[in-house]
């Protein structure tokens, strides 16, 4: 009965957290008998056991449960099958989607080495736009999980195909992370090839590129600041954010945090 699994799915994770903390007494009991069941239903004919599937995946995988092996010799694979190009359509869109949420929570070897190949690869997919949209509006986070130098070599080739895409929307997906994804190059490489690229996509056919690059123009150019006297940085949620110099901190008692988004009100004031 597909509720009964889904019912499953979510209650593996807590039930990992426990065997985790009480590791002495259960040492493989999550390794032998439940990671295989996570595993099993990434590929189950229910949807919606699938989905559970893949969220309890990923929370393992944010709490650092997943052994690496495991990810490596079992998840990987499974989500390579996946996102074969004679995959199933629904199967590719959803398994190219997980490859894109896990990959900050692995490490950058596991995914260059592993993930990398078949994410350029779903870049250029010609059968399934939505397969290529995901990749698009997940650019920025993959560049950033592999660093410059695979990114350089591999991602940015990819990005000016997407760039140039046909249907608009991955085009506007772009204009949205590109930020980002100039955040992780070289500033010869942003100069040279990003910066003509987002002139494109300034300069779209259609307004919807237009309007979502003029709303990244502002972050993208402030790339090409050095951080170390500007004080701009990149957080984890991928915002641009400036850290306040220590007598700001000093003279704002009453400020609420160290780090001031430069889409916030207060960020503008400054």
């Amino acid at each position: 009965e597909p509720t009964v699994r889904t019912e499953l799915m979510e209650q593996i994770p807590p039930i990992a957290i426990f065997l985790q903390e009480s590791r002495p007494k259960f040492p493989t009991a999550f390794f032998e008998y439940l990671m295989p069941i996570v595993v099993r239903y990434l590929t189950d004919v229910n949807n919606q056991v699938r989905k559970a599937s893949q969220e309890a995946l990923l929370i393992l995988l944010e709490q650092d449960l997943v052994a690496q092996s495991d990810i490596e010799n079992k998840v990987c694979p499974i989500l390579l099958d996946l996102s074969a190009p004679d995959s199933d359509d629904e199967y590719k869109v959803e398994a190219v989607n997980i490859i894109c949420k896990m990959a900050s929570m692995l490490s950058r070897t596991t995914v260059e080495h592993m993930l990398l190949p078949r994410f350029c690869e779903l870049c250029s997919d010609g059968k399934l736009f939505q397969v290529r949209k995901i990749c698009a509006a997940n650019f920025g986070d993959i560049c950033n999980a592999v660093g410059q130098e695979a990114t350089e070599r591999l991602l940015i080739p990819k990005f000016f195909e997407l760039c140039s895409d046909s249907v608009w929307g991955m085009r506007k997906a772009c204009a949205e992370c590109f930020m980002a994804v100039s955040y992780t190059t070289s500033p010869e490489v942003r100069r040279s090839k990003l910066s003509p690229l987002f002139i494109s996509l300034i300069s779209d056919t259609c307004r919807w590129v237009r309007q979502a690059a003029f709303q990244s123009l502002g972050p993208f150019i402030s790339t090409f600041a050095n951080p170390s006297s500007a004080g701009l940085y990149i957080r984890e949620d991928g915002t641009l954010s400036i850290r306040p110099s220590a007598q700001d901190v000093n003279s704002s008692s009453c400020q609420p945090s160290n780090n001031i988004t430069l889409m916030s009100s207060s960020a503008n004031d400054a």
